[in-house]
């Protein structure tokens, strides 16, 4: 999933929404690197991660989307996914986007001395323009096009947003399936510890 799944699904304790952010930023063993329930939020990344590239209505999202974009599909469906989120926000959250949006930059923003430099640096883009945007198939277009930048290879992540709108309602059916069994797979990591 992408950053608004993960920070939705991180429940009520400020070192776990922080983690499970950081969880694209930190690669291999944890260690005692970070606070334990931080590492707790970096293990519920993982998680959810390996969930969602398991899970059988994410797995059909992936293979309706166009086989040029190869291994990008993953992490358009995780984009996608998000923007269904954002589109569909009331049905699974009491507080409203944006200012959840707010509440969550603000604790983000405590933590700055121990988020990955790459995250600290993007924190003003990604609350300030990107998480605002997810309801818009423009803000995702968006989104895809600064990602398609940043690498160095050509590559057909610009050109997502037409896949979205192409497969729009079935990906938002895949969706509107896929969400309510992680929240539950994940109540159940966060009830085990």
């Amino acid at each position: 999933m992408n950053f608004l799944a993960h920070l939705a699904l991180s429940g009520e304790n400020p070192d776990i929404l922080v983690g499970n952010l950081m969880g694209d930023f930190v690669k291999g063993r944890l260690g005692g690197c970070y606070p334990a329930e931080v590492r707790l939020g970096l293990q519920l990344h993982r998680k959810i991660d390996r969930f969602a590239e398991d899970n059988r209505h994410f797995i059909r999202s992936r293979y309706r989307l166009d086989r040029r974009f190869g291994l990008f599909r993953g992490a358009l469906v995780d984009l996608f996914y998000d923007h269904f989120l954002a589109r569909n926000w009331r049905l699974y959250h009491a507080e409203p986007l944006v200012p959840f949006i707010r509440h969550c930059h603000g604790i983000v923003e405590t933590y700055r001395q121990i988020l990955p430099e790459p995250l600290a640096q993007r924190l003003p883009e990604l609350f300030g323009n990107w998480l605002p945007s997810y309801a818009e198939v423009e803000g995702i277009d968006g989104v895809l096009k600064r990602m398609s930048a940043r690498f160095s290879r050509p590559n057909p992540l610009a050109g997502g947003a037409d896949e979205l709108e192409r497969h729009y309602p079935v990906l938002e059916d895949d969706f509107l399936l896929f969400y309510p069994e992680l929240q539950h797979h994940v109540a159940d990591l966060l009830r085990m510890g």
